[in-house]
């Protein structure tokens, strides 16, 4: 998935600095805060590891530790006179000790999954935002299965990077401070322990390298396949059923989900196998070392607490070892991912979002075209050209033409969700910019062809975008009035608690636009642009909501695009387009017959 409008960061930890970026200051300190934690829980780590020799030397030469300076101060302190009385305070110290580094393990372990949870739960929220607030033609130029699958599954997939590199901070924190303490009791065991794990989990992370950045592209390219395909077979379900389809369907969905699969596999593969290498590889070293240990003087007996030491080490360095190989390849192995990740989050916001709400334009005498061309690309064709007309308030506006001839285009332009090549449009002798553009759409309403409707009630779909409990249910039962649908609400028994269903599969096609005007007519706009909204209505039902239409307050601007010029019979003006261009203008009789071969 590509934008034009983001950068395509190509090195592993460019991706991870510009992914900090987008976390907020109160997560940076909790992560501050965590690693405060990790030392801690380092220092548990210690004085567990470094009680094993004292506790295993008293049990195996209680002498010999009973004398060591280090301790003897602390023994005659606690009135202790003979080796034999040393076990039960060293036994419960160990205790301690081991309690102790296990709740500061369970707690830091909680915490940062806790962490990287929310954290991954912020950039989903900001990445829905920032998506939310892109122009129009932005929205066009992409498909919505790279924005679903974006917000789902791969900022999931960056959440996991964000968990894997709090454990391998943590981890490699903990693997410091016990392979200190391991130098302190041996430093030549403890090198050659360091160089050999060290070194064959070096090079696993080599050979694998190329292998997992091959897989995290798959993976990034198959998860958005995956919801494409989704989305096509499913919204097209009626298409699917008659045409027979559905084999079609399924072998490109089995084809991407077994690459995403076999990807994701190969990746858990490169992350888990090597732990079963190196547990072997450490069995044999322990019984390397203690063989050694053994010839030395004083033979196994003496070596015995250093050997306890080095074991209960090594049972610690593996897993830490095991995190920081596993975490780095979920890390590499979500390259491709998080780039897709940070595309989105590197989306630019308009300049109001910081601002106030505007208050609406007062609409007053006109609006008017003046010499308005666009096209989508300096490249591209031109989609209208030399567009001038003029929009009195309370005027019945309508636009007939074929497809293709820039009729929805126009519409954009006047609710601003297309800004002009050229030209402009002017309300009230004010041009409309970047900076009065909410101002002018907050007196707008839009009606289009299809309605969409959530699965909620009447009610919740009048005041659609308003919290149930915000609802205005004075001015929804007006709206609903002044858009002919009391006779559906009285026929249903829960009234405007009626739940229509997902998408209003509940309601006929002119029930549905109806819902739409009363919608338009909750937003309590000046102007309401009906686009097609009648084209997929039989005749009785068009004729039914064009009623309802024009029984509205003549104070109310309307622009109505039409394929059938009997739909606009009442508008006040008709303007005819072709090939972006206004071919003629004037009231029905005035386009003349001449409209015949395509209306």
């Amino acid at each position: 998935m590509t934008y034009p409008y983001a950068q395509s960061p190509e090195k592993l930890s460019t991706l991870l600095a510009q992914l900090f970026r987008h976390i907020s200051p109160q997560r940076r300190l909790q992560f501050v805060l965590m690693i405060a934690l990790t030392l801690t829980t380092s220092v548990a780590e210690v004085v567990s590891l470094g009680a094993v020799v004292p506790f295993i030397g008293i049990l195996t030469e209680p002498e010999r530790v009973f004398n060591l300076p280090i301790l003897s101060r602390y023994i005659q302190w606690m009135g202790i006179t003979t080796p034999s009385d040393l076990v039960l305070p060293l036994a419960v110290a160990f205790s301690v000790a081991a309690i102790v580094a296990a709740v500061l393990r369970l707690l830091l372990l909680w915490v940062s999954i806790r962490l990287s949870n929310v954290t991954g739960a912020d950039l989903s929220v900001e990445v829905y935002r920032k998506t939310l607030y892109q122009p129009y033609l932005v929205h066009v130029a992409r498909s919505s299965s790279e924005i679903i699958s974006g917000i789902t599954q791969k900022v999931t997939a960056a959440t996991s990077v964000l968990t894997s590199l709090i454990t391998v901070a943590t981890s490699s924190i903990l693997f410091i401070a016990i392979l200190l303490s391991l130098f302190l009791i041996d430093p030549y065991i403890a090198t050659v322990a360091m160089v050999c794990f060290g070194t064959g989990y070096g090079l696993i992370a080599w050979k694998t390298r190329i292998r997992l950045k091959r897989n995290s592209q798959c993976i990034a390219q198959q998860q958005t396949q995956v919801v494409k395909t989704l989305q096509e077979g499913l919204g097209a379900i009626r298409d699917v059923l008659l045409d027979g389809t559905q084999s079609t369907y399924t072998n490109i969905f089995r084809n991407s989900i077994q690459q995403l699969q076999k990807s994701t596999g190969e990746n858990q593969c490169i992350t888990l196998g090597p732990r079963y290498v190196m547990e072997a590889l450490g069995m044999i070293m322990v019984a390397i070392f203690a063989y050694s240990l053994s010839k030395h003087q004083g033979g196994i007996g003496a070596a015995l607490p250093i050997l306890g030491a080095l074991a209960l080490g090594a049972q610690r360095l593996m897993p830490l070892l095991q995190q920081l190989y596993g975490n780095w390849s979920v890390v590499a192995g979500s390259q491709a991912t998080l780039k897709d990740v940070l595309a989105l989050l590197d989306q630019s916001l308009p300049n109001h979002i910081h601002e106030p709400q505007p208050k609406p334009i007062s609409f007053k005498k006109e609006a008017r075209f003046e010499s308005v061309c666009f096209r989508y690309s300096m490249e591209g064709p031109w989609i209208l050209k030399d567009i001038s007309l003029s929009i009195p308030k309370g005027a019945r506006i309508g636009f007939v033409g074929k497809t293709g001839s820039g009729k929805s285009t126009i519409l954009d332009l006047f609710m601003r969700l297309l800004e002009p090549t050229c030209g402009q449009i002017i309300v009230d002798g004010n041009p409309l910019t970047e900076e009065n553009t909410r101002s002018w759409q907050l007196v707008i309403a839009h009606v289009p062809q299809q309605i969409y409707l959530s699965d909620a009630t009447i009610a919740e779909n009048i005041a659609f975008g308003v919290a149930p409990n915000e609802i205005d249910h004075e001015l929804v039962r007006n709206a609903a009035e002044q858009a002919q649908l009391t006779d559906l609400i009285e026929g249903s028994l829960d009234g405007y608690n009626t739940v229509v269903g997902e998408r209003g599969v509940r309601l006929s096609g002119g029930q549905r636009q109806r819902i739409g005007i009363a919608r338009a007519l909750y937003k309590k706009a000046q102007i309401l642009i009906f686009d097609e909204a009648t084209s997929a209505l039989d005749t009785d039902t068009e004729n039914s909501v064009m009623a309802a239409i024009e029984n509205l307050n003549r104070n109310l601007t309307i622009l109505m695009v039409a394929h059938r010029l009997s739909t606009l019979q009442n508008c006040d003006l008709i303007v005819q387009l072709e090939s972006g261009q206004i071919s003629a203008q004037g009231l029905s009789p005035a386009i003349g017959t001449a409209q015949g071969k395509w209306l």
